[in-house]
């Protein structure tokens, strides 16, 4: 017998969860007795750091919109032997095309193919999947958290130019949601981090420490926070925001 909302219990779809910002914010939602389900081009890892199955984990290139589309009926299937709800969609998946020895891709030299292929995963995929999966948002009155960036506001010495404004974008997109589902009591925010310690910082990223009020990167574990809050009760009234994660780094 399918679970009902009331006993079930809250379940969470995360792009972009291989790393990083995701690897962290798995584990704060799972420590907190979220069911997790994962999405990434990879399909589940033997050596997975959290407690989890394959059935909580789904293998998906949102750079392919029909493979999104396929996984989304995938999660919906899913859903509905736990009552058809889902409490949060977290939108972390992003991609930054580098060129030779990993330099940054100005709007000159980004190619029309990474353009379109940037847009799909950073952009598109995310009202894709919020779109696709609004009947389980709304029955759960759930959140959606878009992860955008301190690049999106400002020119960035390393994020390039294609990855910047589809952030932009996803920004300004956020605030069309929150006002398209709102009446359907789904909130729609957003969290903008800023030089993030993880695995993939660019060289050089250290100088930019300086210019951070609080003297210091982030850490994974901080932006995690901010997304648990915006999908919890804590954060109830809060909807079409942009949280700047960044220590000051913007003003």
């Amino acid at each position: 017998m399918p679970a009902s909302p009331q006993n079930s219990r809250r379940i969470m779809l995360l792009t972009g969860a291989s790393r990083g910002i995701g690897h962290a914010t798995v584990k704060r939602f799972s420590a907190a007795g979220w069911r997790v389900i994962t999405c990434s081009r990879h399909a589940f890892p033997e050596n997975c750091p959290w407690e989890m199955g394959p059935e909580d984990h789904l293998q998906v290139d949102l750079a392919d919109a029909e493979d999104t589309r396929r996984a989304i009926a995938e999660v919906k299937g899913r859903l509905a032997v736990e009552g058809g709800v889902l409490h949060a969609l977290v939108n972390n998946a992003g991609i930054s095309p580098k060129g030779p020895g990993g330099s940054r891709l100005g709007a000159l030299e980004t190619r029309y193919e990474d353009w379109v292929r940037v847009f799909q995963v950073n952009f598109f995929a995310s009202i894709m999947l919020a779109r696709g999966l609004v009947d389980e948002l709304t029955q759960a009155k759930g959140s959606v958290v878009n992860v955008t960036s301190i690049a999106g506001s400002r020119v960035h010495p390393f994020a390039g130019a294609a990855y910047a404004t589809s952030k932009a974008a996803l920004a300004s997109l956020t605030r069309e949601m929150a006002a398209d589902f709102g009446p359907l009591g789904v909130r729609v925010n957003a969290i903008s981090p800023g030089e993030i310690d993880t695995s993939i910082l660019s060289p050089g990223t250290e100088k930019l420490v300086e210019q951070i009020p609080q003297r210091r990167l982030g850490t994974p574990d901080e932006v995690a926070k901010a997304i648990y809050f915006l999908c919890t009760d804590a954060s109830s009234y809060v909807n079409g925001a942009e949280l700047h994660i960044n220590g000051g780094q913007h003003v």
